[in-house]
């Protein structure tokens, strides 16, 4: 009866064996039917736009992708009002000011930017008390001048003051021919700037301050029993437009600044000095087309994901995992995806310790030989020293591994 029961015992093992052995087996490799071999599709030239300057900017990488005098600088005219949302969002973010606050509407607010002026309005009563938030939706939705110089009074002072705020911030962004005089926009000696800080800008602000940045594709907002409708004609248009800001002075003609997201791709559109309303909208929109059209953005790596695990000595592990804090996205003509190449420029010898995020190297992206990014590579996890021992012997066996000993981290 064992016996029996060890021979079908036997039998079943083949048997799941051979079931296996089966399973694993790789079927034929379909052939695939012969077509016709499809050039690859050429990249046109941007199209040719009314504005005395613009930018094409991808918003993932910051890559400008196509421009028209893009360092000109000119009058930024209500643009302004981009950099006075990031101002107070910022100060917002450091807890000098809250969204809650009451902000007192002073007589220089209500004269110089109220109703009895010819600029745009939120019709703020004098001396009445709104909360910030609502002047918020008042500087972007309505390019309110009273708006804008009611939160720069009470973020900083006086708008004298904040407007050196608004260079300070501008600076750290990179914003390298911008020089801000007053909040609103309106037109005074040395107010300037270029319609790549603009986009360098109108990036900053959907990136660190999203939130914010979600109230310019609001369409219209009442305060005062008045209702008022944003003049960014492309959220009518399309419903993947979702800013940014409208300007217009005899000046400085019509601006836009605008912004539209197509699944994983995003694109930053800046047009100054057009001659009109609609043809301010039409560039935009047409810059923006394009890009989506014929570039595409790829994620090439995950953050906090290890790429390299290097030789690490003296060190608690004898390995230090290095990566990249933050997704590696990179944007590109379609078509040119195959042509990018990637290396990491690391120390040859790394010793102990390291902390969390401390830069180790750098991921050098190119595209036909040519930067297309930087990237720091960084330590994904403390990595402390080894003991005494440890330490010591590692000391030993760098000497076997170099002609002469390498410096070492006090």
């Amino acid at each position: 009866m064992n016996l029996i029961r060890r021979t079908l015992s036997s039998l079943a093992v083949a048997a799941l064996v051979v079931g296996t052995a089966v399973a694993q087996q790789t079927p034929p490799k379909p052939v695939p039917v012969p077509r016709p071999v499809t050039p690859e599709a050429p990249v046109p030239p941007p199209p040719d736009v009314d504005g005395k300057s613009w930018v094409l900017m991808d918003y993932a990488t910051g890559q400008v992708l196509a421009s028209k005098e893009p360092d000109l600088r000119v009058e930024p005219a209500s643009i302004t009002k981009i950099m006075t949302d990031y101002v107070v969002s910022a100060e917002v973010a450091n807890g000098k000011v809250h969204m809650t606050d009451p902000v007192n509407i002073s007589e220089n607010a209500w004269r110089s930017g109220g109703a009895g002026t010819d600029g745009s309005t939120s019709f703020l009563k004098l001396n009445s008390q709104v909360p910030l938030k609502d002047l918020l939706y008042g500087l972007i939705i309505q390019s309110g001048n009273d708006a804008a110089i009611a939160l720069a009074e009470h973020t900083a002072g006086s708008e004298q003051a904040f407007a050196g705020l608004m260079n300070g911030y501008a600076k750290q962004l990179g914003m390298t021919n911008s020089n801000f005089v007053n909040a609103s926009g309106y037109p005074v000696a040395n107010h300037y700037s270029t319609a790549r800080d603009i986009a360098i800008l109108s990036r900053a602000l959907i990136h660190d301050f999203p939130e914010d940045y979600a109230i310019s594709a609001i369409k219209d907002f009442e305060w005062n029993g008045i209702k008022q409708h944003n003049r960014n004609l492309l959220l009518w248009r399309d419903p993947t437009v979702d800013g940014i800001k409208t300007g217009h002075t005899a000046a400085a003609g019509f601006c836009l600044a605008a912004s539209a997201k197509q699944g994983d791709s995003r694109m930053i559109a800046i047009v100054m000095g057009s001659t009109n309303e609609k043809t301010r909208a039409d560039a935009a929109m047409a810059l923006m087309s394009y890009g989506f059209r014929f570039y595409e953005t790829h994620k090439l790596y995950d953050g906090n994901k290890p790429l390299a695990t290097p030789r690490l000595w003296k060190g608690a592990s004898n390995q230090l995992e290095l990566g990249v804090a933050d997704n590696v996205l990179v944007t590109v003509k379609r078509g040119d995806y195959d042509k990018l190449q990637a290396t990491m420029d690391v120390p040859a010898t790394l010793i102990a310790p390291f902390t969390k995020g401390q830069q180790v190297g750098t991921l050098r992206i190119t595209l036909d030989g040519q930067p297309v990014q930087n990237v720091p590579l960084i330590a994904l996890a403390d990595a402390p020293q080894a003991g005494f021992f440890g330490r010591l012997w590692d000391s030993i066996m760098l000497w076997f591994h170099s002609d002469k000993k390498p410096d070492e981290k006090k």
